[in-house]
């Protein structure tokens, strides 16, 4: 397969999908009756010209007619006064308008057959659509009854589109919501380690964060100087002296 048919094939293929899915049953059907409507309504034309074309032909008939039995008249009078000339020449003129009357009784009667064929097809015909017409209303009434049902079932378990989209909306929001916890929760522990220097702070927090800490190691030497110059009581024992443990001492340098 050559590639522009492919691409020709892959083209109807989608096009046909995407009428498919923009095609909606209703407007179909209300779009076929309305076509069936415009039909009966052209039959109903052609029943009503050829309703008129037989009732002119009648009154051309009905006109021959009366000429042909005025011939017929004339005729006889002429007979009555001798004129055979004048009686042969109206009955010559009456042989004419017998054919044509003939001519337009055949016509007539084609005519007639025509419009009876066209009432029968038309009585046929509104038949068909005043059915189709209630078949298509019920179609619809069943399908809108399916949609609403189908779109009732698909809210309720989530998995319509729109639903759907909600649903991938709030889970993202709970993922980015708990991806700002865990950010949050990291730089807290940075910071309170220290590993993390606050940006924010003054650059003088470095010095005074290093006095601190001087000042405190010099609070605990002079704390452990004046533990060290207190005197202690000493005993003697065999001429040696041995210190007098200071239990209070003890305990403060074992919590030191």
């Amino acid at each position: 397969m050559s590639l522009m048919k492919r691409m020709s094939l892959i083209f109807k293929a989608k096009a046909n999908k995407a009428l498919d899915r923009a095609e909606d049953p209703r407007e179909v059907l209300d779009y076929s009756y309305q076509k069936q409507l415009e039909m009966l309504q052209q039959v109903r034309r052609g029943v009503a010209d050829v309703a008129t074309s037989r009732k002119r032909v009648e009154l051309q008939i009905n006109q021959l007619k009366q000429q042909s039995d005025k011939l017929t008249s004339q005729a006889q009078q002429a007979i009555n006064m001798n004129r055979e000339d004048l009686a042969r020449e109206a009955l010559t003129r009456k042989s004419g308008l017998t054919a044509q009357i003939n001519d337009l009784t055949a016509q007539h009667a084609q005519l007639q057959g025509e419009e009876e064929k066209l009432t029968l097809a038309q009585q046929r015909l509104q038949a068909k659509v005043e059915s189709f017409r209630t078949k298509k209303e019920t179609i619809k009434a069943t399908y809108t009854a399916a949609e609403a049902q189908t779109r009732i079932n698909e809210a309720v378990s989530g998995i319509g589109e729109e639903m759907g989209d909600i649903g991938l909306a709030m889970q993202r929001a709970e993922d980015k919501t708990q991806e700002m916890q865990a950010r949050a929760g990291a730089v807290d522990e940075l910071i309170a380690s220290g590993a993390l220097d606050d940006l924010t702070a003054s650059p003088n927090d470095d010095i005074s964060r290093q006095l601190d800490a001087l000042s405190s190691q010099s609070d605990v030497e002079a704390e452990l100087a004046a533990l060290k110059g207190q005197g202690a009581p000493q005993a003697i024992n065999g001429g040696q002296s041995q210190p007098v443990i200071d239990v209070q001492s003890t305990e403060k340098q074992a919590e030191q």
